[in-house]
């Protein structure tokens, strides 16, 4: 079967001058798409500015008969935002597919953490997020068409040491992406989210010796099926890690229903409460929040 094309589709990859986003950026448009490389070409930590690795990235895929231009915007602000999604349109005539992949680390425990080191994540991963989805979301609404990729990350489902920031930057990103895929169902838009693991500059500091392979290839692959037209699949959470491609979602117990609790109560009955089981899943599409409410309000009702 010939891999799946982009002819014709425009693309934008924020945090496409190395790691990840670049593998992104190049496979996109080795399958046909033209590309905003975005990356302002900072440190891990946010710090500086450099053009030089969004327009390598740029040279590549025009060395190989691609198309393509740089944004060095950043999309820690509004503007910036709003900057490389106005690139899209001026430069290649519109935007079809969002990667959100930008993303900076500043490591500090709970207890040391500042606050300007937790605003700086958040404003790259999470604002950063809203800053590009914001104005390219009606562009794709009107249009009756668009494929938007969100990066979380396992810290994001999990939470890990010594990264409050930017673990809540990561589950946030989670609800932005539900809200887009709710909304965007009616229009032709997909929102998805990629929980990738990669070896990167990222991974700075981390005894990697003993890890599989686990390159940016084998997580681009699936950031590519959740680009395509062909996608259906809309308000889930896709994992790619050492060749292992999974999903994520979240399970809720079955529950107890009383028809009155005390604090007692819900001690006496937490085994139940915690039960799960039978294990019950809302999908976000087409009415998950929705569906969630009529589910205990069904148990309320089978109790009368």
């Amino acid at each position: 079967m010939p891999d799946l094309r982009f002819d014709g589709r425009v693309a934008v990859v924020t945090g496409a001058g190395r790691g990840l986003g670049r593998a992104y950026a190049l496979m996109l448009a080795a399958h046909g798409a033209s590309v905003v490389v975005n990356d302002p070409g900072g440190a891990l930590d946010g710090d500086g500015a450099d053009g030089t690795p969004a327009q390598d990235v740029v040279d590549e895929i025009t060395a190989a008969g691609g198309r393509a231009v740089a944004s060095t915007d950043t999309v820690a602000t509004p503007e910036g935002g709003q900057a490389i999604i106005d690139a899209a349109v001026a430069h290649l005539g519109g935007v079809d597919i969002l990667i959100h992949n930008a993303g900076i680390v500043r490591r500090a425990s709970l207890t040391e953490m500042s606050y300007d080191d937790f605003d700086a994540v958040l404003d790259v991963h999470l604002r950063g997020a809203f800053h590009v989805v914001r104005p390219a979301f009606p562009i794709m609404c009107d249009n009756g068409y668009g494929r938007i990729v969100l990066t979380s990350s396992i810290g994001g489902l999990y939470g890990n040491h010594e990264v409050a920031n930017y673990a809540v930057a990561k589950a946030g990103v989670i609800g932005l992406s539900n809200v887009a895929a709710m909304e965007g169902a009616a229009h032709g838009v997909t929102s998805n989210v990629i929980v990738p693991a990669a070896v990167t500059r990222m991974a700075a500091g981390i005894d990697t010796s003993a890890y599989p392979p686990m390159g940016p290839e084998l997580v681009a692959p699936v950031v590519g099926y959740l680009s395509h037209e062909s996608c259906r699949v809309t308000g889930e959470m896709f994992i790619a890690l050492a060749g292992r491609v999974a999903t994520a979602t979240i399970v809720e117990s079955a529950g107890v229903y009383r028809p009155s609790w005390s604090i007692a109560d819900v001690a006496d009955h937490l085994d139940g409460i915690r039960d799960r089981s039978e294990p019950v899943v809302f999908l976000v599409v087409p009415d998950g929040h929705n569906d969630h409410i009529r589910y205990s309000f069904a148990m309320a009702g089978r109790a009368r």
